[in-house]
């Protein structure tokens, strides 16, 4: 648990660069897992280093958090599906609900790695592991149809974004761990081990040029006429100090 009195402000971008460097190696590593411990001072620290420091505890199991997750780390795309396929329906998704087609992507491929079949031990289900209430709050009869469940992954998406005044981050960290999560530690990241590395993991999948193979750049507005459609996109990051 972390240190109430800990520099918390601090610690998303601390536990983002940590993990952003883990990303890079993950195609040469087999596992890899997050320690931390809270110094004198009140400052949290983590490293995937345990030995540089008799303190650091183990926080989170990378690989053992995501087995429900397929392929969330894989460093290439798996051919469960035809990915090219879901790049329209991505498209027409995120213009219709107004949001960044490359964040659509990004939370697809952290949370299902493209897997339409996905299932976590929690109960969410299909390519953006829709929980059954939030399926059926925003619509979803059949979670496992790829374009049901990414019209409806992507509204509940373009709803945390505006519920968060276009903050990505905080929209990232409500879809993992529940918009009330949020709001309950003050609008910010709640302090869970799983969220504080998913808000990270989605983002650098969200800057990757890996995404250029499917997207050629963020949405710039819609004019589509689909009902419910936005005339400003709000997938683009609102990046700040908190």
């Amino acid at each position: 648990m972390i240190n109430p009195n800990a520099n918390f402000w601090c610690l998303p971008r601390c536990l983002w660069l940590l993990l952003a460097c883990v990303g890079l190696l993950l195609p040469a590593v087999s596992s890899a897992n997050i320690y931390s411990f809270t110094d004198e001072n009140g400052v949290t620290h983590f490293s995937n280093l345990p030995h540089l420091d008799k303190r650091y505890k183990l926080v989170y199991r990378i690989f053992d958090s995501l087995k429900t997750r397929p392929n969330a780390w894989t460093p290439n795309f798996p051919k469960s599906i035809d990915i090219g396929k879901l790049v329209p329906v991505i498209d027409n998704a995120a213009r219709t609900h107004g949001v960044d087609p490359r964040l659509v992507h990004a939370v697809i491929r952290a949370e299902s790695g493209y897997n339409d079949r996905a299932q976590s031990n929690k109960g969410a289900l299909g390519l953006m592991q829709l929980i059954p209430a939030t399926a059926e709050r925003m619509g979803v009869k059949d979670p496992f149809d790829p374009i049901e469940n990414i019209f409806g992954g992507t509204r509940y998406l373009s709803q945390l974004i505006r519920m968060f005044n276009g903050d990505i981050e905080l929209a990232l960290a409500g879809y993992n761990a529940g918009e009330n999560a949020v709001i309950k530690h003050g609008n910010r990241i709640p302090p869970y081990a799983e969220t504080q590395a998913y808000v990270p993991k989605v983002m650098a999948f969200y800057r990757s040029p890996e995404l250029n193979r499917f997207v050629s750049q963020p949405m710039a507005g819609s004019s589509s006429g689909v009902s419910g459609a936005q005339s400003t996109p709000v997938g683009i990051p609102r990046l700040g100090v908190r």
